[in-house]
């Protein structure tokens, strides 16, 4: 029998009244194929829900609007940019594949149609993810405060020199990395910029965080999973003159010697809606092209490969 997932929970739009559930539509404009999907999918959402909010530049305040659902069309990066814009008050995200891989943008528009009556009738679940939380403080005072759902990295940045990063954890040194720099994800971004640095894949639902040093120059250095309740705190003793701190794609600042950048988990957590018939593994095979049968993947590429 399988175990429950804990995080998953029934969607709260759901209830004994007659109210149909409150979107927010977003994504990005400046791609063409995002518009013209808005303007063909938006008859079906309003056939089955109210739309409340409307964004294709990823500009307005999504915190003073009430709503059940965000419908967002693109790919992971828009649902990136989506959840940093919902800030404190995250609404659960239907995301709607427009880009190249969509491991959280799961839906294709043809599936959306299909699944959309089901999602507002309540046949689905809400799944919470951790986030976290970047500070960068300098002397005992906060100077960026910045809410992620993939991960805060440390870049080294020209001229590219090694740096020396110490990670502390609940305040005492936990070690030392020689490397280009350090990326500390959660499980969503476990797949991102983790699994290119060569770090594990995590299961969206763990509370934990993952440590990967980017190109340690100790090949004893291995990726280290812990849980999400510590505090984590790096100081880069040397910057270069740009060693940057990226959270989620968006550069907060350059470092000094001075500073250091501390993660922790947020208080908001990340709502993914998961519709029947999708599967963790599944999307890692699909989506990845995770898999172990070389027989197989051999017979397919011998299939593709054309006669002489």
């Amino acid at each position: 029998m399988a175990t429950p997932d804990r995080s998953a929970e029934q969607p709260a739009w759901v209830s004994g009244e007659t109210r149909r559930p409150r979107v927010l539509l977003l994504g990005f404009g400046g791609r063409g194929s995002v518009a013209q999907e808005a303007e063909r999918l938006r008859p079906v959402i309003e056939h089955h829900a109210e739309i409340v909010g409307f964004d294709l530049e990823f500009s307005q305040d999504l915190s003073k609007l009430d709503a059940d659902i965000a419908v967002v069309l693109g790919g992971d990066g828009s649902i990136l940019r989506a959840a940093n814009q919902m800030g404190p008050r995250q609404t659960p995200v239907v995301g709607v594949n427009l880009g190249k891989l969509g491991f959280l943008a799961d839906l294709m528009p043809s599936d959306f149609v299909d699944c959309f009556p089901d999602i507002c009738a309540g046949k689905c679940r809400v799944v919470q993810h951790l986030m976290l939380s970047c500070q960068v403080l300098r002397g005992g005072e906060v100077l960026h405060d910045e809410l992620g759902l993939n991960e805060m990295a440390i870049l080294a940045g020209p001229p590219f020199s090694m740096l020396n990063v110490d990670l502390y954890v609940d305040s005492e040194l936990a070690t030392t990395y020689s490397c280009d720099g350090l990326i500390i994800s959660t499980p969503v971004g476990s797949t991102a910029h983790n699994l290119s640095a060569g770090g594990p894949i995590l299961r969206k639902s763990l509370q934990a965080f993952v440590i990967s040093p980017i190109s340690p120059h100790t090949l004893t250095v291995r990726p280290v999973v812990d849980s999400a309740e510590h505090i984590y705190e790096v100081v880069v003793r040397q910057p270069n003159e740009t060693t940057s701190v990226v959270v989620d794609g968006r550069t907060i600042c350059n470092l000094t010697a001075d500073d250091r950048v501390r993660v922790t988990r947020a208080e908001p957590t990340f709502q993914l809606v998961e519709v029947h018939g999708r599967n963790y593994y599944r999307t890692l095979r699909e989506k990845l092209g995770w898999g172990g049968d070389i027989e197989r993947r051999t017979l397919n590429i011998e299939h593709r490969t054309p006669k002489e």
